[in-house]
């Protein structure tokens, strides 16, 4: 570890003293330099001098000043690195949530930001929850998922039930998610439903999904488009009535109509020229319902998405306010 930095005390480490603390997240570090360290004044506690017999409540902030090559955190064989929640972890995550009861937590996750971890995925929503405890009894829970270039909304489970709730409620696709694209090219109608079955591509292509009329999985997309500029480019809403992994974005790209910067699914035909366009993922998930509630929340956009909003015109004034689905609702 290169520089100083703060950490926050976990749930599960209440009442443990300072000394093991530290011999918990970094082995490798000798007693006597942590000793040393303490002594100096180097470590500190809510921002005041500490001692190595000192208990430690949840919540409370830890400076570590730089330790060298002793800090370095060996995860036993088998498991994953622990995740070092950082201080601007911490304050953007708490930065995102748009929405708060005793239940659920929403937040807006912004583009870029995976959900959880993987391979070379050091840094992650799954990995911040710990941020979002509160006044809970323990840190939120993920009850779904947004790909990593997706941003927008997402509920969060504040408890064991509210999880096992949302878990059946998303399961069994009974709530309805709203979701924003801006497409290159207009589809061939102004709505519709898209019915084409979705499977893996097999092989080491990563995670990637095809049209598969044969094996797919059922998967079915309700569209309407919200607005136009000219024939280049269309604001569309989208409501995705299954679960497959990239569906919106396999669908849009089916229609011919790829969504704005999805080289993946759409290749160089996701693309128009133009500087002051991000070549960035232009989806996100808009607003979705509070299940148990009347409450329905809606994500801001992120800045890439506004700044295509803004050169193209799109300014919602005839749909903004209007549910574009009102009429497929039971």
């Amino acid at each position: 570890m290169s520089g100083v930095q703060t950490r926050y005390v976990a749930r599960n480490e209440a009442d443990m003293r300072l000394d093991r603390w530290f011999k918990l997240h970094f082995p490798e570090l000798p007693f006597g330099k942590l000793q040393k360290i303490v002594r100096k004044g180097e470590v500190r506690v809510n921002g005041k001098r500490a001692k190595t017999s000192q208990r430690l409540e949840v919540g409370m902030a830890i400076r570590i000043p730089p330790l060298g090559d002793a800090a370095t955190t060996k995860a036993p064989s088998g498991e994953k690195p622990k995740y070092v929640l950082t201080d601007a972890d911490r304050k953007l995550a708490q930065s995102l949530v748009i929405y708060k009861d005793k239940d659920v937590l929403a937040i807006n996750k912004p583009s870029g930001l995976a959900v959880q971890g993987g391979t070379k995925m050091e840094r992650h929503l799954d990995g911040m929850l710990e941020a979002l405890t509160y006044d809970a009894e323990e840190k939120p829970r993920l009850v779904h998922r947004l790909d990593k270039d997706t941003s927008g909304v997402m509920l969060l489970a504040r408890n064991r039930q509210s999880a096992s709730d949302l878990g059946k409620v998303f399961k069994g696709r009974e709530t309805r998610k709203i979701y924003w694209a801006i497409l290159v090219g207009l589809p061939e109608m102004d709505s519709g439903t898209i019915t084409l079955p979705l499977a893996k591509l097999p092989g080491k292509a990563g995670e990637r999904m095809v049209v598969d009329t044969e094996e797919g999985k059922p998967s079915v997309t309700e569209f309407r488009v919200l607005e136009r500029a000219g024939k280049r480019l269309c604001l569309v809403a989208l409501w995705p009535k299954t679960g497959r992994t990239h569906q919106l974005r396999v669908h849009m790209a089916a229609l011919g109509t790829p969504i704005l910067g999805d080289g993946k699914y759409g290749g160089q035909d996701a693309f128009i020229d133009g500087d002051e366009i991000e070549k960035r993922l232009h989806l996100h998930a808009r607003e979705i319902d509070i299940p148990g509630s009347n409450a329905r929340v809606k994500a801001p956009l992120p800045d890439h998405m506004k700044t295509t909003f803004k050169l193209f015109g799109f300014d919602g004034s005839d749909w903004l306010n209007e549910d574009p689905f009102e009429d497929l609702i039971d």
